[in-house]
């Protein structure tokens, strides 16, 4: 795994045969990962932890006391780090250059020249060829988007927007876009250990599995006699050694992404030795996702159960697409500063653990290696327009408190299926989500859930698309009804089930 090398763009005859003429797309979820970061810090190796990234830095700042006005303040950012007597110095990347010095984890040059080309494939897509999106914008709250609270993912984000939409693209009134952030402890866009107790047992009981299975095998002799030299201490290279050999993966990707000047010694590289590794992490992080209901439902369930949400949203008519969360202004956030009355666009920065957990949950991951950088899920929301349905909702005025305890009016409408349990639908809500269909493209991939093969699951003649309604019953079944909850319910409980739960059904 390192950096995705895309495909080129879709000929018109994979156009005819992937968006057929019957279907009309609805609504489009994006996901897409950058991970690019170096961290040599666990190895004993010379200190080249920093490359390229932003010289300059804008920040918001308030211009006069009584609030009424703000500007932007650009400043340059320079890194400092203890010398040799404990003195500071200034941290130096690559020839002695101090000014474009990034932190560990922060996203660098390549991974925004790499989310920028993601955006622009993304507009050759649905602007160029489909037509889905429009050419301009005067706004963005037909666009949902939001981030993980890692700055790479919010940098990638806007660089995928930009790539999208850039200046050119919009009026010259064009107002900020909105982007949806969370707290850590609320975050669910990726696997969130440190803040779900329950998963972070399930977590180390399977990690712990991988590093039995593993850790005396002939894959780990062999690593170990390719790069064990290379560890603190005299460690060997293990499952859970420290660096964990997952971190040696992400070090190892990492610097195949960048130049020469980021290199590890050669041995890093084995071809041999970059499979077993992959083979190890990817069992290590994912396989609970295979096995566990619960690993599911704790670790992306929650997130799986908002894209499920806003996919019902959009098939309803009822707001719950994202267009609450990005429209409209304070006191007003039924319609788009334009208008707009749903969601056509959603794109999330997240992280390979993401795009990974939900594909496994989904039972789409088999096969398969640890997602490359730029790597990205499109979930479809199709309509059979043949199909009738009933999405006029009767609405009612719903009190929203602002955390000042100022009320807002919000209309929402009086009956919703949100996150309804599908077992638990009457007939008229189900009729509500006949005609739709899911397809799912990773890396522009059409990709096949096993339990939308079923009769009757599936456009006929295409098992890649998946009725609303079974995709949905495939997605209750792992999500959760109150993620925090469950995150502190069954500790005292073993880690693995007591019989098989495949995913995808």
């Amino acid at each position: 795994m390192t950096t995705l090398v895309p495909r080129g763009a879709y000929s018109d005859e994979e156009l005819r045969r992937l968006y057929p003429a019957t279907l009309k797309l609805q609504l489009v979820q994006i996901g897409n990962e950058v991970q690019f970061r170096l961290d040599f810090r666990m190895l004993v190796l010379p200190r080249v932890n920093k490359y390229f990234v932003f010289v300059w830095v804008t920040s918001v700042v308030m211009t006069k006391t009584d609030w009424s006005t703000w500007n932007a303040l650009q400043w340059r950012r320079r890194m400092e780090t203890f010398g040799d007597d404990d003195r500071p110095v200034l941290a130096a990347g690559p020839e002695g250059a101090v000014d474009t010095v990034c932190q560990l984890g922060e996203l660098t040059d390549k991974g925004r020249e790499t989310t920028l080309a993601l955006g622009e494939r993304l507009r050759h897509l649905y602007v160029n060829q489909l037509g889905f999106m429009p050419r301009i914008i005067s706004d963005a709250d037909m666009i949902y988007l939001r981030a993980t609270p890692m700055p790479r993912a919010l940098d990638s984000v806007q660089q995928s927007f930009v790539g999208m939409y850039p200046s050119s693209a919009q009026t010259a009134s064009f107002p900020p876009p909105t982007i949806i952030t969370r707290a850590a402890a609320d975050e669910t866009l990726f696997p969130n250990e440190g803040n779900c107790r329950r998963f972070s047992q399930l977590g180390r009981a399977f990690a712990q599995r991988t590093a039995d299975r593993w850790n005396d095998s002939k894959d780990m002799e062999y690593l170990n006699f390719l790069i064990s030299k290379w560890m603190p201490e005299g460690q060997r290279v293990a499952v859970d050694s420290h660096p964990r050999l997952s971190g040696i993966m992400d070090t190892v990707n990492s610097t195949l992404a960048h130049g020469p000047k980021t290199r590890l010694p050669s041995a890093f590289y084995d071809p041999k030795g970059r499979e077993i590794i992959d083979k190890i992490g990817t069992e290590e992080w994912f396989s609970g996702y295979k096995e566990s209901q619960e690993y599911r439902k704790l670790g992306i369930g929650a997130l799986v159960g908002d894209i499920v949400t806003r996919m019902v949203g959009s098939a309803e008519g009822s707001g719950n697409d994202g267009l609450l969360e990005v429209a409209g202004v304070d006191g007003d956030l039924e319609k788009g500063r334009g208008g707009e009355s749903g969601i056509k666009f959603a794109m999330s920065g997240c992280h390979d653990t993401t795009l990974a957990a939900v594909l496994s949950s989904l039972g789409a991951f088999e096969g398969e290696k640890w997602p490359p950088y730029t790597s990205h899920i499109a979930v479809e929301l199709f309509k059979d327009e043949s199909i009738k349905t009933e999405n006029a909702f009767p609405t009612e005025p719903a009190p929203r408190q602002s955390f000042l305890g100022s009320s807002r009016r919000v209309t929402k409408p009086a009956s919703l299926i949100t996150r309804k349990p599908t077992q638990e639908l009457t007939s008229e809500e189900k009729a509500k989500l006949q005609g739709h269909y899911v397809r799912l493209r990773y890396n522009d991939r059409p990709v096949t859930i096993p339990g939308c093969k079923l009769p009757g699951n599936h456009l006929e003649g295409d098992e890649t698309f998946c009725t609303l309604q079974a995709f949905k019953a495939i997605a209750d079944k792992f999500t959760p009804r109150i993620w925090t909850d469950a995150c502190v319910e069954g500790l005292d409980e073993p880690a693995f089930p007591i019989s098989p739960e495949p995913a995808g059904f």
